[in-house]
C-alpha cells in the first residue's frame, strides 16, 4: 500500500483530458501510456444525494485483451491511491500482462486520491506513544485537515469506500457489463467487500488477495493478527539466520542481540521499532535487516538515520481514516497499544500503531464508514500471506467466512498475485476464466 502511495508522489497525477462520460453512456478512450487507453466516468460527488448537480470524474486506464477477448476485469492495485501514474514507469505493466491475455483489464483510482494538499501529512506517530506526542499529532491532522480544505473541495466527507463502491458499480454501468468481474489488491479489498455487500447481485466473479478486514469493529482485534504475525518473522527470521552462514548474525543469537540493542542506554527505540517494522513483513529483507541489526549492536547506527523522501500531501489518511474509525483520546489509544504489547512484546506491537494507535486522531470524522458484517456470496476467492502482517492472513479467512466463499491459504508475504507468486496465479487463472474455485485442501506452498 504505501509504495504505491510513494509512487504516486513521485510522478505526479494523471493528466486529464476529453472525454469523460457519465455512467449511463459508454466511454471514450483515448491513447495514453504507450498503447494502453485512459478515460473519465463521470459520477455524483455524493452518493447520498446521486440527483445533486456536482459531478466528479473518476480515473480508468485500460490495457487492452491481446488475445481473443473473455470479458472485462475492473482492477485496483490498493493504497488506498493513485495507481494509473504507475504506468509511466517501465515494467510496471507486466504485473498484469497475463490478465490481460483475455481480459480487458481496467484500472481505476479511487476517488480524490489524485488531490495534492499544499501541506504534508503530519508524520506517523513514534512508538511506544506519549500524551504530548499524541496531543501534538491531533493538532497537526487537524491543521492538515483546515489547510486542505479548498484543495479537498467536493471530496471533503466523500472519501470512503462505500462511496468507490458506488463509483464502480457506476464503472460498470458505463464498461456495459451485466455483472462486474473484479480484482481487489490490499486496499482494493475493501472496495471489493463494500462493493459485495451493497452489489452482491451484481458480481460475476471476483478474486481479493491480501486481504484487510473491514469487518470488525474492535480495532485492538483487529490489529492483533498483524501484530502476531510481525512478533512471528522476527523469530522465523533468527531461525534462518541460525541456519545460513550468510546472515550477518549467523552463529549469534538474534532475539538476544534484538533485545540488547533495545536496551542499550541512548538507543532511540521508536527509530529501531520504525525501521524494522518497515522491513519484517517481507522475507526477501531479512538479510539487509540483520545487517543492520549487526551495525546497532556495533553502535553503529546508520541502518536507522532517516532519509529524505517524497512528501505525503495526498488524502490516503483521511479516506482511511473513514473507514477505520479508529481511537481517538489518549487512553483509548494507550489501551489498545498495551493489548498489543501484550500479545506481541519485541515488535509485533509496533508494527500497526501507525493504523490504530492514534493514526486517525485529530482527522475530522466525517463520511464515516464503520465496519460492518458482510452477506453471504459464495463466488469468491480469496488469498492472504500467512507471513504479511500489513494484512494477516486472518483478515483474509474472516471475510472470506463470511462471504462464505473459497479462501486459499498461501506461504507468502503482501500481494501475493503482482508479486509473481506462481501457485496463486495459477489458481486465480482457472478461476477468472473458467470459475474453477481451489479444492477444499488446496494450499500454496508448506508451512515453515
Amino acid at each position: 500500500m504505501k509504495a504505491l502511495m510513494t509512487l504516486l508522489a513521485v510522478v505526479g497525477l494523471l493528466a486529464g483530458g476529453a472525454g469523460s462520460a457519465t455512467a449511463g453512456e459508454g466511454l471514450h478512450w483515448r491513447e495514453c501510456y504507450d498503447g494502453l487507453r485512459c478515460s473519465e466516468v463521470l459520477v455524483p460527488a455524493d452518493w447520498t444525494r446521486p440527483s445533486g448537480d456536482t459531478r466528479i470524474a473518476v480515473p480508468l486506464l485500460k490495457i487492452p485483451a491481446r488475445e481473443q477477448k473473455t470479458g472485462v476485469l475492473l482492477l485496483n492495485p490498493g493504497g488506498p491511491g493513485a495507481s494509473i501514474p504507475n504506468f509511466a514507469f517501465p515494467g510496471y505493466r507486466d504485473q498484469f500482462a497475463d490478465l490481460a491475455a483475455r481480459f480487458d483489464v481496467v484500472v481505476f483510482d479511487p476517488r480524490g486520491m489524485g488531490v495534492a494538499c499544499p501541506a504534508p501529512n503530519p508524520a506517523p506517530l513514534p512508538s511506544p506513544v506519549s500524551e504530548s506526542a499524541h496531543r501534538e499529532y491531533a493538532a497537526a491532522n487537524g491543521r492538515f485537515a483546515a489547510d486542505c480544505a479548498a484543495a479537498m473541495g467536493e471530496y471533503r466527507g466523500r472519501l470512503n469506500a462505500r462511496q468507490v463502491a458506488h463509483d464502480m458499480d457506476a464503472v460498470r454501468r458505463a464498461l456495459g457489463e451485466r455483472r462486474l468481474n473484479y480484482f481487489g489488491n490490499s486496499y482494493g479489498t475493501v472496495y471489493g467487500q463494500l462493493y459485495a455487500d451493497l452489489f452482491g447481485h451484481r458480481v460475476g466473479r471476483m478474486y481479493l488477495d491480501s486481504v484487510l478486514d473491514h469487518t470488525r469493529s474492535d480495532p485492538a482485534e483487529w490489529a492483533r493478527a498483524g501484530a502476531v504475525v510481525a512478533e512471528g518473522n522476527l523469530h522465523r527470521m533468527a531461525r534462518w539466520c541460525a541456519a545460513d552462514t550468510g546472515c550477518a548474525l549467523h552463529g549469534e543469537d538474534l532475539i538476544a542481540v534484538w533485545d540488547r540493542v533495545l536496551s542499550t542506554p541512548g538507543v532511540e527505540v521508536s527509530a529501531v521499532l520504525r525501521w524494522a517494522v518497515a522491513r519484517i513483513g517481507n522475507d526477501k529483507g531479512w538479510p539487509a535487516l540483520a545487517t543492520g541489526l549487526a551495525q546497532l549492536a556495533a553502535g553503529d547506527t546508520t541502518a536507522i538515520t532517516p532519509r529524505p523522501g517524497p512528501s505525503d500531501v495526498g488524502l490516503a489518511r483521511t479516506a482511511f481514516c473513514a473507514d477505520f474509525p479508529l481511537p481517538d483520546d489518549f487512553p483509548a489509544v494507550k489501551r489498545v497499544e498495551d493489548r498489543l504489547r501484550t500479545a506481541a512484546p519485541r515488535l509485533g506491537w509496533a508494527a500497526v500503531p501507525w493504523r490504530v494507535s492514534g493514526h486517525c486522531s485529530g482527522v475530522p470524522g466525517e463520511g464515516l464508514n464503520p465496519p460492518t458484517t458482510l452477506p453471504p456470496m459464495p463466488n469468491v476467492l480469496v488469498a492472504n500471506g500467512e507471513h504479511d502482517p500489513l494484512t494477516p492472513a486472518e483478515h483474509g479467512r474472516r471475510v472470506a467466512a463470511q462471504l462464505r466463499g473459497a479462501y486459499l491459504p498461501v506461504e507468502g508475504n503482501h500481494g501475493l498475485y503482482l508479486n509473481g507468486n506462481a501457485c496463486v496465479r495459477d489458481h486465480v487463472h482457472r478461476y477468472l476464466l473458467a470459475g474453477e474455485l481451489p479444492a477444499p485442501d488446496a494450499r500454496c506452498g508448506s508451512p515453515v
